[in-house]
């Protein structure tokens, strides 16, 4: 197992790049990335980071050349022979070959896009452009990369012993963690902290800790390259990318009404069982859940991934009865902002009503609140999303208002069309 703080101390920037790998991302990415490649692979997008922490002044706390050269590293990754050999012949969800042929022999080939980075203020504008499949793959180590160099620009002020007890200090807090998850019966829980980790050496010690720690009930990682190192399972389904780009690319108002539906007809062509998850909170989970046609009530299951998770959950408990299903053969996995309070609460309240699993993301991979002066390394809330196709904008309500993003006059539209009406504000817990 890794010293993480000797490493940290002693960092040499070859032994220990920030991403390592193009599979050093999330599995949903690569499943929408294949799905998009057969799907869409012309449309021409646009990715940008978000800072939503504006009191995070990445800018003065991260170096540029820094920023640079770990951006530029990535660029010059491409697969191994190893990792290709993993996706291709390895079995996921209980399927083999869910990676298809043409998509890795046009993955094997590829190698990340152009970036651009220019400095506002005390904030970075980092933005992708290019065809949808290329850019796409952008997001994940972008965001690891920023979040990794902010926290390195806080670990640089501390000598080695400070290194050693913030360390101590962190796993001691995980594995309290876990021992209160230990009494749950029958909890399924998965590491989804890959886009707002610590570190990469800090989430491979967070998944280790997760599987002595809880044995089988611990299912997985999305992380791919932590999948295939600790042969775990890599797990993850679908995001609100598809559907914000799909709703973009819609001609008229009667497209844009049925493009989230046409996602998942995509995607039901593509895949079955536990990966027909549904995600129905893009332009607000009650309404598309209310004009969702009658074949999705037969998906494995529903993510929860905005606004209150409870509500959500009954919302989705109540629509499967009335389309004639039963809710406890039903997947809800919880993925908004969780820790363990959280999880244990949604875990008494759900549990034998349906199937419940959790993806625990941040504050699993990155919980270092409380542990340095004016909590300087706690998470913030920091994204990279799609903003426009094509040429036009794209447009994200979700059930939290907060999250929403887009033109103001776009915005209003697709709440006309979708008929979103009033939503109650919640903080933003990332």
């Amino acid at each position: 197992m890794a010293d993480i703080a000797t490493r940290v101390w002693n960092h040499r920037w070859k032994i220990d790049p920030i991403v390592r790998s193009l599979i050093d991302t999330d599995f949903y990415k690569l499943l929408m990335c294949q799905s998009v490649f057969r799907n869409k692979r012309d449309t021409h997008v646009t990715f940008s980071l978000i800072n939503r922490t504006k009191s995070v002044p990445l800018a003065d706390l991260i170096d540029e050349g820094e920023l640079r050269e770990q951006l530029d590293h990535v660029r010059s990754l491409s697969l191994t022979r190893g990792e290709s050999t993993w996706l291709r012949g390895n079995t996921f969800s209980g399927k083999r070959q869910m990676v298809r042929p043409d998509f890795m022999e046009w993955f094997e080939t590829l190698r990340l896009p152009p970036y651009h980075l220019e400095r506002k203020g005390d904030q970075y504008e980092l933005t992708f452009e290019g065809a949808w499949p290329e850019v796409m793959l952008w997001e994940i180590p972008a965001l690891a990369i920023l979040m990794e160099l902010r926290g390195r620009a806080i670990l640089d002020r501390m000598k080695r012993f400070e290194l050693e007890i913030l360390y101590a200090r962190a796993m001691t807090k995980l594995w309290e963690k876990i021992e209160r998850l230990r009494p749950l019966e029958n909890l399924r829980i998965a590491d989804f902290g890959t886009r707002r980790r610590h570190s990469f050496l800090w989430q491979d010690w967070c998944v280790q800790a997760m599987v002595e720690g809880l044995g089988p009930r611990f299912t997985g990682t999305s992380n791919c390259l932590i999948a295939m190192r600790r042969d775990l399972e890599a797990v993850g389904t679908n995001a609100h990318e598809l559907p914000m780009v799909y709703s973009a690319l819609a001609e008229d108002d009667a497209a844009l009404a049925r493009a989230p539906s046409d996602v998942l007809a995509d995607w039901h062509e593509e895949h079955d069982g536990n990966l027909r998850i549904i995600l129905p909170d893009t332009y607000g989970t009650r309404g598309f859940l209310d004009r969702a046609p009658d074949w999705l009530a037969g998906w494995t299951g529903i993510r929860i991934d905005s606004g209150d998770p409870a509500t959500g959950a009954e919302t989705a408990i109540d629509w499967w009865r009335s389309r004639g299903e039963d809710p406890s053969t039903k997947l809800i996995i919880f993925s908004d902002g969780l820790d363990v309070e959280k999880i244990e609460e949604l875990h008494r309240q759900f549990s034998g009503r349906v199937r419940v699993s959790f993806g625990w993301g941040t504050l699993l991979t990155n919980d270092f609140r409380g542990l340095v002066p004016d909590d300087a390394l706690a998470p913030f809330s920091l994204v990279c999303k799609a903003v426009a196709a094509d040429g036009k904008p794209t447009v994200k309500l979700s059930d939290n208002p907060e999250k929403a993003m887009g033109p103001e006059a776009e915005v209003a539209r697709y709440k006309r069309v979708f008929g979103v009406g009033e939503q109650e504000r919640m903080e933003v817990v990332v």
